[in-house]
């Protein structure tokens, strides 16, 4: 049985399908009730629980557990404010509740996730970052508090793997394309578009697309599909322990994304141009993850690491409306 804490948002989503495509026994545990009425009318066993709450845990099964996947956390694209407690508390002590949890219940293998931007301070055009990189970030910023209370968390992990034996992971991941409730994010606070929600529609429509700053900055974007795979494989796995950057392992610049977002979503008889701007400012910085690793211990093989297959299937995912719905709700802010 796989215990899948934060199904009810968007990895857990695609996760719980695929685990339950491939017909593993699990428990999606969540708090969007939305969600949870989903999976209770498919017949999918759920159970609604807060992290932070040690009695929630009583709701759940304490043996014949595989294996459990904490996607649980509180992000600073999904709050209007930047309260260090609820970091704490949620990231931080809500972690330490499922990890005791797993030491009661006799299970090994729990899997998390954390941020890229730990080693934010060495990102960098066309150098790839391994795992185990030294963190450094920006203490400054609006992700500076999640990104400590997520290092927290990884560290909680790390040591209950040599204290009791465990086999925690912890995924690396940069941003995670996929059809999803991200067409918006908070920053500071305050509400906005996503920059990829703005060329989507603008290339759908026929719009011309801005490209502000460097044109050749580049980034590693990985699909939820694919981050989805690594979860899988690490759960038939023996070998995976520790921290794993979880990418695509491929950088594109910034102009290369718009292009394909063009070539995909544009109709023909009304296409996109590119408008460069190069004298207005874009505080994006180029990065690269190295994933040797995970594809040496577990053999991670990203199957949409190509910008332009990511987007069709970005397309094709729209069109299907399953995850769509899904998330419907979701934009009813």
């Amino acid at each position: 049985m796989i215990i899948i804490i934060g199904a009810t948002g968007f990895i857990g989503t695609y996760l719980t399908d695929a685990l339950i495509k491939e017909g593993h026994n699990i428990i999606a545990a969540g708090r969007r009730l939305s969600a949870l009425k989903y999976y209770k009318d498919n017949d999918i066993t759920c159970v609604e629980i807060d992290i932070t709450q040690k009695d929630d845990f009583l709701k759940l099964p304490t043996n014949g557990i595989d294996a459990v996947i904490l996607l649980a956390a509180l992000l600073p694209a999904n709050t209007t404010i930047d309260d260090p407690y609820a970091y704490v508390n949620i990231n931080i002590n809500g972690t330490l509740n499922v990890l005791e949890y797993c030491k009661k219940a006799n299970v090994k293998k729990l899997i998390s996730t954390t941020s890229y931007a730990d080693i934010q301070g060495y990102w960098t055009k066309d150098i790839a970052l391994k795992d185990d990189t030294p963190r450094f970030f920006n203490l400054r910023d609006d992700h500076a508090c999640y990104i400590i209370s997520k290092n927290a968390a990884t560290d909680f992990i790390l040591h209950y793997n040599e204290k009791y034996d465990m086999k925690g992971v912890v995924f690396r991941l940069p941003p995670v394309y996929g059809v999803g409730p991200h067409s918006e994010i908070y920053v500071d606070g305050k509400l906005y578009k996503s920059g990829f929600q703005i060329f989507l529609e603008k290339a759908i429509n026929g719009e011309i697309i801005e490209i502000n700053g460097d044109k050749n900055v580049s980034r590693d974007i990985v699909s939820v599909k694919d981050v989805v795979s690594a979860f899988i494989k690490v759960i038939k796995s023996d070998n995976a322990i520790g921290i794993y950057n979880i990418s695509s392992g491929v950088a594109i610049s910034l102009e290369e994304q718009v292009q394909f977002i063009i070539e995909v979503f544009s109709r023909p008889e009304k296409k996109s141009t590119i408008k460069y701007c190069p004298e207005k400012i874009n505080n994006s910085k180029s990065y690269l993850l190295d994933i040797s690793k995970a594809k040496k211990d577990f053999e991670y093989n990203p199957q949409l690491s190509l910008f332009k297959d990511l987007l069709i299937d970005y397309k094709n995912e729209l069109e299907n409306r399953h995850f769509t719905l899904f998330f419907e709700d979701r934009k009813k802010r």
